[in-house]
């Protein structure tokens, strides 16, 4: 516990390790934890879940995932993803994107997706774009189908940059956009 100085003989007590290697107060640019503001370095894996308890509200809100999404709560807004599953108590008010869906709940809007599957518990109004689809028996469907044959016609767009580049494009405005012309 203590050490022996060498100039005068007393113990002296031993001192640990420094919070931030050499006593000196951290650098910010030498931050280890990455800012929440950027995208993740690495690849996600694993089923992001928007829960039973879970209703997401907004203008012009898209949720995108870019592995699996499985809605068990409302959402009011769109939805893209690699794969969208939309379970019995889930539902959306919007357009739905992905490489597959399936859905057991409700949606209102555009389904757009290589492989669409309504299951017997399915409550659909709007049309689907698709190249695959199947309707079980009991499945409600409102809406007209189109059989895409260009797959890249279906493919979700993931990225957020793109898509707010494309709202931009269509007529709409970035939020720092409304604040010049108010």
């Amino acid at each position: 516990m203590f050490n022996t100085d060498n100039n005068n003989g007393l113990p002296q007590p031993k001192l640990g390790p420094t919070p931030f290697g050499n006593g000196a107060a951290p650098n910010p640019a030498q931050r280890t934890a990455p800012s929440p503001f950027e995208k993740a370095a690495s690849s996600p894996s694993g089923t992001s879940v928007i829960g039973t308890d879970l209703t997401i509200l907004g203008d012009r809100i898209t949720i995108i995932s870019a592995n699996k999404l499985q809605v068990d709560g409302d959402v009011r807004g769109n939805v893209h993803g690699k794969q969208v599953v939309i379970t019995e108590e889930g539902s959306v008010v919007g357009s739905v994107c992905a490489e597959a869906i399936e859905v057991r709940g409700g949606v209102r809007g555009s389904i757009r997706a290589v492989t669409v599957k309504l299951l017997a518990s399915a409550q659909v109004e709007g049309d689907i774009t698709h190249q695959k689809l199947s309707i079980a028996e009991g499945a409600e469907f409102d809406g007209r189908i189109k059989l895409s044959k260009d797959v890249s016609e279906l493919m979700p767009v993931l990225d957020p940059e793109v898509l707010e580049r494309n709202r931009i494009d269509a007529g709409g405005f970035a939020a720092t956009d409304q604040t010049r012309e108010n």
